[in-house]
């Protein structure tokens, strides 16, 4: 009897064991990737910017939409009950509303991981439960189709039922590799057989079926989990079907929701430009690259480094927003919806930049890093999390924003929707970006690090401390003390190393020219290059500490002259923060339009721990035009200016004082 328990509670031990010696995206044993993932415990924030945020999402973010998603605001759980037959009522919430309690519980599970309050384990197995109660015996579960009586099972695209399922798979390996648990695998295991038994065999009815397509990304999760790989053979699968089968609008998809707007019109590896729906297309290149990591095939490798560059270089904005309009056509001329268009064709007044979106880009990005191993991925990351993802949230961490323009004027664009504002909401009814972008914050310690070959590569700034295997099994912490982005100086401290010599990679940011690098105050003759990582391989012992110096300088940015819309604008940017003016730092009734920045302006950062939760700003001279003229086209006179010194803010963090106008690009004064 002893001897049975005792081989129960090694079992348990080994299982709990393994179940965190894994990453969020557990490529620790993926062939083809050059950066492997850190465990999702090794990394935690201890002081400095995102440890803030971290504190921010622990106390306010993920309880605080935890009460709306299990409350009726949210009605996510009550969907579930609804379905489970514990609770009578109709569904509410948008089709993939299942995916934002997915997310959401995801968020939660971070959290645990870093602070293991038991309360946050009691209730994910109380919802888990009710999901239990309310998966069909096939393994089919779908609130929406599941409540409705004229819904039927994959009856159309647009119900996002393999979104759902890709988040659930993604939660629940998550949910198993922090605590060790099976009852949310399972769910997600049922739920994936049942998807392979439908689509294995590209029944005719659904050789075109696709959208928003999470569902590969989650595969590969649970074949890196369950090591089954008839999971990998599916999500490859998914990806060959898209661009195969003849585009015409069938009981599936109406000619809005076909071609290149779910990325159906051009197979992926032929694929030559990022079109369509932006949120579908960067999930659909992370989930082939999660693939590629597994397969190495070249020529999906070829393709989404294609791909990569026409985003970045050719459809992306300053901040590393993604989805340049709310509504417009395609090169191929068809409808798309909160997605890519032409290249260089970046408006800033009507810009839509779904959270949803750049957070995906952030995803797609750190993935790539995997990949390649090249700094250039994980610069566009940490572009994207301290601009266009972060504004998403309000400072407090309660408020949303849904899509995030580089400009706001009251006397512009007035989309008059329920997805465009210039105040963050409370609650947004389609309300997918606020869980993706809080489980983004709650994660991202793990993207901070990954294992070399025979290293580690620093890949994100900020106080942290690091334990950590590295890839041969011998130990190491690292100490990382800055107060990064506001300063540019980073301290390393080693606090335990094997005693063989080993790679210690310092990512050296594409705007950081001129950064030193020392080792216990010394020159570490290490070659600097910008936007690549810089290697310092020597035997380190306890003790050392590694100092990475960056100039912080302000400087002013301009975009390529095919972008028409910035033409003799400038942005203003300090490090990897985009800075915005905003009216409630300008003279009372300016508007924005009126705003111009001399290029000779003499531009000073300044940190003030009492704004917007503790930021730098940047003060200079501007001038305000003060004799704007009403009329489409009215004739040129020299314009009356005013001068006025004014505080530049980072653009994460407009829209914290109220109504406002901003705007990123400002029109140049030539002086």
């Amino acid at each position: 009897m002893k001897k049975s328990i005792l081989i129960v509670f090694s079992l348990l031990f080994f299982s709990v064991g393994n179940a965190q010696q894994q990453g969020i995206i557990n490529n620790s044993q993926s062939k083809h990737v050059k950066l492997k993932s850190i465990n999702i415990e090794d990394c935690q924030w201890t002081d400095g910017f995102w440890a803030d945020k971290f504190k921010v999402a622990e106390e306010t973010m993920v309880p605080y939409m935890g009460e709306l998603l299990t409350g009726d605001t949210g009605h996510a759980l009550n969907n579930f009950k609804i379905a489970a037959g514990l609770k009578e009522g109709k569904h509410q919430g948008m089709k993939w509303h299942d995916g934002d309690f997915y997310k959401w519980m995801e968020a939660s599970i971070y959290i645990y991981a870093q602070n293991k309050d038991p309360k946050i384990l009691s209730d994910l197995d109380s919802y888990i439960e009710i999901i239990a109660k309310a998966q069909e015996e096939d393994g089919y579960i779908h609130t929406k189709v599941q409540i409705e009586d004229d819904m039927f099972r994959f009856g159309n695209r647009q119900h996002h039922e393999m979104y759902n399922f890709g988040h659930l798979y993604t939660s629940a390996c998550i949910h198993h590799r922090v605590t060790g648990k099976k009852n949310f695998l399972d769910l997600a295991i049922k739920n994936a057989n049942f998807l392979y038994d439908t689509f294995i065999s590209e029944p005719d009815h659904l050789k075109r079926f696709g959208f928003n397509q999470t569902q590969i990304m989650g595969l590969v999760e649970l074949y890196r989990t369950t090591k089954d790989k008839k999971y990998l053979e599916l999500a490859e699968l998914f990806i060959n079907m898209r661009g195969k089968y003849k585009v015409e609008p069938d009981e599936t998809a109406n000619f809005k929701f076909i071609g290149d707007m779910t990325q159906e019109r051009t197979p992926l590896r032929k694929a030559q430009t990022a079109e369509g729906h932006a949120v579908l297309a960067l999930y659909f290149y992370a989930g082939a690259a999660d693939v590629a990591a597994e397969t190495g095939e070249q020529e999906l490798i070829d393709a989404l480094d294609r791909l990569w560059d026409n985003v970045v270089n050719k459809k992306m904005y300053v901040t590393g927003a993604c989805g340049q309009t709310h509504h417009g056509a395609s090169s191929n001329v068809d409808m798309i919806h909160e997605g890519f268009i032409s290249e260089y064709m970046m408006p800033n007044l009507s810009a839509y930049n779904e959270t949803c979106a750049n957070v995906c880009n952030s995803m797609f990005n750190y993935r790539m890093l995997g990949l390649h191993g090249e700094s250039k991925y994980a610069d566009i990351m940490e572009l994207v999390l301290f601009n266009s993802a972060l504004s998403g949230i309000s400072i407090e961490g309660k408020d949303y924003f849904y899509a995030n323009p580089l400009r706001v004027s009251h006397k512009g664009h007035d989309p008059g929707n329920d997805t465009e504002f210039d105040v963050r909401q409370p609650y947004i009814p389609c309300f997918c970006c606020p869980p993706n972008l809080v489980r983004t914050i709650a994660k991202m310690s793990n993207w901070a690090y990954s294992l070399s070959e025979n290293g580690i590569s620093v890949n994100l700034y900020g106080g942290n401390k690091l334990t950590t295997d590295l890839l041969d099994g011998s130990k190491i912490q690292l100490k990382q003390e800055t107060q990064y982005p506001w300063k540019g100086k980073v301290d390393i401290t080693v606090e335990k190393a094997k005693k063989e010599a080993f790679d210690i990679l310092l990512r050296i940011p594409e705007w950081a020219a001129g950064s030193k690098i020392l080792v216990n105050g010394e020159s570490s003759n290490t070659e600097i290059v910008t936007g690549t990582y810089a290697t310092i391989n020597r035997k380190w012992k306890k003790g050392d500490v590694i100092t990475l110096d960056m100039p912080m300088d302000v400087k002013l940015l301009e975009g390529n002259a095919l972008i028409e819309e910035v033409r003799n604008q400038v942005a203003v940017k300090r490090g990897p923060v985009v800075y915005c003016v905003e009216t409630p730092d300008l003279p009372e009734n300016t508007d924005i339009l009126d705003v111009y920045l001399p290029i000779n302006s003499s531009l000073t950062a300044t940190f003030n721990p009492d704004l917007l939760g503790g930021v730098s700003t940047i003060t200079g001279n501007l001038k305000l035009r003060k004799d704007t003229k009403e009329g489409m086209y009215t004739e040129v006179t020299k314009p009356t200016w005013e001068t006025s010194e004014v505080q530049f803010v980072p653009y994460f963090s407009w829209a914290n004082r109220g109504a406002s106008e901003m705007s990123v690009w400002l029109p140049v004064v030539w002086e």
